[in-house]
């Protein structure tokens, strides 16, 4: 076979990719003898996650009314860091979107989104605690600024992909900047910041149960005071409670979104 040939060669083997998947099989081995991470100790671990899992079953409900509440101040944190966060992002949004603001307000902006996303929320939680004390008040706190980052830089986003000629329109008929966001700009991204939105909202239902360890209020406080007393059974019915909680928030977004097609 010639050497034009072998270069036609369809399918031909592509050794540096190759190379590459052999250097991370080596390096994946290497990091598992560096973290001790052995079969020995997954099949250790397997035998004490049965015990576990049936020091858990049957679930108490006995206790419901605790549970009932902790469920309900996380819901509260969870529409309040939302609607908090929608609010925010607005303004946010349009000044670091780079088709309509000018780079004296858009890079600032975008510098102090990516702060807002630049830490994680538990982190931010602890460093409310740390600051206003235990409560919900350090949990709202925390998912406001974790919603900022992220619905902010998803709308901004959005707003750079609009058509300018709509924009262009309203402007050429001497309308003011209130009126071309109106008419202009929020027509365009109205249902993906609605998407946006809802999917922000059932991120944070999820995230106030975590926050709660911490000690910025929910169930998640609940949760950790009982794996604390080994009230493992009662752990089940709050895992339960959450799962349930999550799969209605999916539900009820996934109805809000076909409504809104």
């Amino acid at each position: 076979m010639s050497a034009t040939a072998a270069a036609r060669q369809p399918f031909a083997p592509n050794w540096a990719a190759r190379a590459g998947f052999l250097a991370l099989a080596l390096y994946a081995f290497f990091a598992m003898g560096q973290l001790d991470i052995t079969w020995a100790r997954f099949a250790t671990g397997l035998g004490e996650g049965g015990r576990f899992l049936a020091r858990m079953w049957p679930p108490n409900f006995t206790r419901w009314e605790l549970l009932v509440e902790g469920l309900i101040e996380s819901i509260q944190i969870a529409i309040l860091s939302s609607a908090l966060g929608i609010v925010l992002s607005l303004p946010l949004g349009l000044m670091a979107a780079r088709n309509l603001s000018p780079a004296v307000v858009n890079i600032p902006t975008r510098a102090f989104i990516a702060l807002c996303r630049s830490l994680h929320y538990v982190i931010v939680a602890i460093l409310f605690v740390k600051a206003i004390g235990f409560g919900a008040l350090a949990g709202v706190a925390a998912l406001t600024i974790a919603s900022m980052g992220f619905i902010a830089k998803l709308f901004a986003e959005a707003i750079e992909e609009i058509s300018m000629k709509q924009v262009e329109a309203i402007r050429a008929t001497g309308a003011g900047l209130g009126a071309v966001l109106l008419y202009g700009v929020l027509p365009q991204v109205a249902s993906r910041f609605t998407g946006f939105c809802l999917y922000q909202l059932d991120s944070n239902l999820r995230n106030s149960t975590l926050v709660g360890i911490v000690g910025a209020g929910g169930i998640g406080g609940t949760l950790f005071a009982a794996f604390k007393r080994f009230d493992y059974d009662f752990v089940c019915a709050i895992l339960i409670a959450i799962i349930a909680l999550i799969f209605l928030a999916e539900v009820v977004s996934g109805r809000i979104r076909a409504a809104m097609r």
